[in-house]
């Protein structure tokens, strides 16, 4: 597949390369953007601004990365300052990878963002990958390491958590379960 067969998807499809393969999904179900948004409410102040939280961080809704030859849309991906201290501005997408992404998981989009997404990002040094599921209420936290990508932990329901690489900050799961 080619760059330009994803730019020619309607605008109410999201569009990815992964392996070679396009994948297209439809804009997310309530559930799924309600998810994400709350989880990007929960992080944004004290990380992306500081305010309550060691900041440091610039975190990102639905960012088009350029991982090598994958073209990907995690729902979430944050990026320490350190690594990326200003955002781009001579293009449309990131070809650095993030330090941190986050897949709301979805019926239609588990097995991709579960399977080889996930080895996309392994590949490219993402460090934190979560996987939030709205159906199930569950935080899956995955943590990189030297032999691939370990799951620290799985936290569920109404849980006040600390998941790496937030653990500053107690982030309330039932905000993200909301309806």
């Amino acid at each position: 597949m080619a760059y330009d067969d994803l730019l020619a998807l309607p605008p109410h499809v999201i569009g990815q390369i992964v392996f070679g393969i396009l994948f297209a999904h439809p804009r997310p179900a309530p559930r799924h953007a309600r998810a994400s948004t709350s989880l990007t409410g929960e992080l944004d102040a004290p990380f992306n601004r500081g305010r309550g939280g060691p900041g440091g961080w610039i975190i990102l809704d639905e960012p088009e990365l350029h991982l090598g030859a994958h073209v990907v849309v995690p729902d979430l991906a944050g990026w320490r300052r350190e690594r990326m201290p200003e955002l781009p501005i001579d293009k449309a997408y990131f070809d650095l990878a993030p330090d941190w992404a986050c897949e709301v998981l979805s019926p239609s989009t588990a097995a991709l963002d579960r399977g080889d997404k996930r080895k996309a990002f392994e590949q490219h040094g993402v460090k934190h990958l979560w996987y939030v599921d709205p159906e199930a209420q569950t935080l899956e936290v995955l943590a990189l390491e030297a032999n691939g990508d370990r799951i620290v932990d799985v936290h569920a329901g109404d849980a006040k958590v600390r998941a790496v690489p937030f653990d500053a900050i107690e982030i309330e799961l039932s905000a993200l379960w909301a309806r």
